[in-house]
Formats: structure tokens, sequence, C-alpha cells
């Protein structure tokens, strides 16, 4: 049996922390995944960002809830669910992602949590388990899955080099020349065209 995995932000859905960055014009917490590979210092660096300059949860879930999908994104999920299951393996929140499940028709999603003071101050981000995409993919093959995976980041060429087949979506220039070798789609189309000649 096959079953894809794919990343979330970037995917299906834009890229939280940029639109955070847009409304609060703190430029440096438009830095993503795409741009610092290491999680932590990415993390640790936004969270202090957050408190120097008092943005509390809410903040953030008010510029999440003004967010849509990707033009085309619930479109794309519906047609690879009526032919394989997919997860949605992200290095996003549970407390970030849960309003925009919805607009996606609520995809399995395994992603963190935040720990929050009882000011609404973001004082901790709790990973699931660490390496989780990479350690997902090696999961599933061992229920004897043959799994497809595909994201646009730099903390996704850990699962897509452990899945049995894995390529990028829209990655930044930096990504397709630190990794040649593997293949890349840009646009819904050509991931339809990619998957189905994998499934």
């Amino acid at each position: 049996m096959k079953i894809l995995v794919a990343d979330l932000e970037g995917v299906f859905l834009p890229e939280i922390w940029i639109n955070v960055a847009q409304k609060t014009g703190i430029e440096e917490l438009k830095l993503t995944t795409r741009d610092i590979s290491d999680y932590d210092v990415l993390m640790k660096r936004r969270l202090t960002i957050l408190d120097e300059n008092n943005l509390t949860l809410k903040d953030i879930q008010d510029v999440i809830a003004t967010l849509e999908p990707l033009e085309g994104a619930r479109q794309m999920l519906d047609w690879i669910r009526e032919r394989t299951q997919i997860i949605i393996l992200s290095d996003t929140f549970e407390e970030f992602a849960g309003p925009l499940m919805a607009k996606l028709g609520y995809p399995a999603l395994l992603c963190h949590s935040l720990t929050i003071d009882e000011t609404g101050r973001i004082s901790d981000y709790n990973l699931r388990i660490d390496n989780q995409k990479t350690r997902a993919v090696k999961a599933l093959q061992s229920l004897n899955y043959h799994v497809i995976a595909f994201g646009d980041s730099y903390n996704d060429t850990g699962m897509i080099q452990a899945a049995d087949q894995g390529f990028f979506f829209k990655p930044p220039a930096s990504i397709e020349t630190d990794f040649p070798g593997i293949p890349i789609t840009q646009s819904y189309e050509e991931l339809k065209s990619m998957i189905s000649g994998l499934l």
C-alpha cells in the first residue's frame, strides 16, 4: 500500500510567520526553515522576538484568522484523498493550525504544541518528537507502507530522503542547489502529474 506525507506551510497554506511579520512589521519574523535549517535556533529566536515586542498567542491567532489556504490547495488535497491517504507532517503548532484545518477539509495532521502562560505569552515550544517528519516516514515504512513524501523546506529534506519516493514542491533556489538530485514540482498540476506517476 502507498501513502503520502507532505509538509503544510508553503505547500497547502501560506507561511504563518511571514504573515505575522507583515502584520507586525517585524522583518526578522519572516525567517522560516527555508532560511534557517536548524529549527531549534529558529524557534528560540522567534520566541525572543515575540517577548521583545510583547506579542501573545492571541496576536498570532488574530493574524492566522485572516489567512486562507493557497489557491487550489483544498482541491489538491481532495484530489489526493480520492486516490490514496495523506498525512500532513508539519513543524507548526496545534494552537496555530487548528482553525486552518477546517478550511482544508480536516486532513490528518501531526505537529507540535506550545506552552502558554497565564498572560497568553508563548513561553516555550514542545516538540512532539525530535526529527518527527523522518521518524514518521520510517514508522509508516515499518507498517509496510510505501511512502511518498513532498515538501518545500530544509526541514522536509529528511522525510523526502527517507521516503521510498520523494520530491520538492516549489522550493527556494538554495534547496535546489543543495539537493540537486531530488525532483521538483512547481505547481499543483505538476504535483498531480508526479503523484499520478508514482501511485
